[in-house]
């Protein structure tokens, strides 16, 4: 395959990277707040700041998988990981691969290139014709 073949499956391939990151995502927030799959933290106490956490983790990774109002779900997402980051991953240790934090970079990241990047093909903003 050469690299124009490649080039040619790039936007299918922006339709899976959300879908993926969404699914992983949206399992932090089913943990917090469905208990699934089980975790050794318990649920956080409703309308706490891990609860709200759990609660964005959940619908905007569903809306995300979709991909319904995909841009400004993500911009939104991509901002709550940097906070996230900031506050509970980066006053543990300065290096992300000993604080725990070097999925929530990840998240950060990916979800803000879906913001300017779109959602791709195979979402329900493209079959609408949505700018979202």
């Amino acid at each position: 395959m050469n690299t124009k073949q490649l080039t040619n499956w790039s936007p299918q391939m922006l339709s899976v990277l959300r879908i993926v990151s969404a699914l992983i995502f949206m399992a932090h927030g089913t943990q917090k707040l469905l208990g699934f799959p089980a975790s050794e933290r318990g649920m956080p106490e409703t309308f706490s700041l891990m609860w709200f956490g759990g609660v964005l983790e959940m619908v905007g990774g569903a809306l995300l998988v979709i991909g319904l109002f995909s841009r400004p779900v993500a911009f939104i997402l991509s901002g709550m990981m940097a906070v996230a980051y900031w506050m509970f991953h980066a006053p543990q240790n300065f290096f992300p691969t000993l604080n725990g934090g070097d999925a929530a970079i990840l998240f950060c990241f990916v979800f803000l290139y879906i913001f300017f990047a779109g959602p791709g093909p195979w979402s329900v903003d493209a079959k609408r014709g949505s700018g979202f």
